[in-house]
């Protein structure tokens, strides 16, 4: 279950109120949100490498920290089709044969996972100068059985009309050469910004807003955008954002406060 971005907004702005310390925008808030949720993301991983490093003595099912951290991951996980291009249009529009088709992807990709064909087959992941070693040997070239892919550099294809397509897309390089579709990626996606919109009331109040249109023209004009975080984050999201308003407000107590009960938190999750 996701964390609702307007209990959190609310938390926040009570426990700098409560003793007068300060206030953050919609705007400052967003920004912090955004920041601690991919901070808190990248975490995951970090915490899965070292609890499958340590002996799993625990097998209980609400207990197994291994599972636990593959579960919040989970969500992210998902699957995308590769789109071939084989050429590129001059200043007038007229089409060039590409010397190195490619297959491309809009860049959402966190973690890269599986380049596949046809569902069914892995195509491995080789480099420049392996791929060159291989494709000398007739039983080390890549065939439509033991395809392999090479990923690098950024593609920006274009269209008849010059407009961009895809602009600093990933680019994969697929060999035999013979295969033009049916390839896919599996990876682990960035978490959408989190946002909280609002709509301007008859005294310049900042109210929120769920859905855009709910009760006027929201800002942003997308509407609001939950934390994608388990909800079991709450509290830390809560404590990290409260750190960063206390560089924005400028209020070294909430810092070292929120800073302290991030690090106990923390502790007792490793320990």
């Amino acid at each position: 279950m996701a964390i609702n971005v307007n209990d959190v907004y609310q938390t926040v702005l009570f426990i700098l109120n409560k003793e007068q310390r300060g206030y953050i925008t919609p705007a400052e808030f967003n920004k912090i949100a955004s920041q601690v949720q991919l901070e808190i993301f990248e975490k995951y991983f970090e915490d899965l490498n070292q609890q499958m490093r340590l002996a799993q003595g625990i097998q209980d099912e609400y207990a197994d920290r291994v599972e636990s951290i593959e579960s919040r991951i989970a969500i992210f996980k998902t699957t995308s089709p590769l789109t071939y291009i084989d050429e590129e249009f001059d200043n007038i529009g007229n089409p060039i044969s590409l010397a190195e088709p490619y297959f491309y992807m809009q860049n959402v990709i966190h973690r890269l996972g599986t380049v596949i064909y046809k569902n069914e087959q892995e195509i491995q992941m080789t480099n420049r100068g392996e791929f060159l070693n291989l494709n000398m040997s007739k039983l080390t070239r890549p065939s439509v059985k033991y395809p392999l892919y090479i990923q690098e550099e950024y593609a920006n294809p274009v269209d008849a009309t010059g407009t961009v397509i895809c602009a600093d897309c990933l680019k994969f390089l697929i060999y035999p050469s013979s295969i033009t579709k049916d390839v896919s990626v599996s990876y682990i996606r960035k978490p959408r910004d989190v946002v909280w919109a609002y709509v301007e009331g008859n005294l310049g109040q900042y109210i929120y807003d769920a859905a855009p249109g709910a009760s006027g023209v929201s800002i942003p004009v997308s509407g609001s955008v939950d934390f994608e975080l388990d909800s079991v984050e709450q509290t830390e999201v809560v404590l990290r954002i409260l750190m960063y308003s206390g560089v924005v407000i400028r209020d070294p107590q909430i810092i070292q406060a929120a800073a302290q009960q991030v690090q106990a938190t923390e502790v007792n999750q490793k320990t």
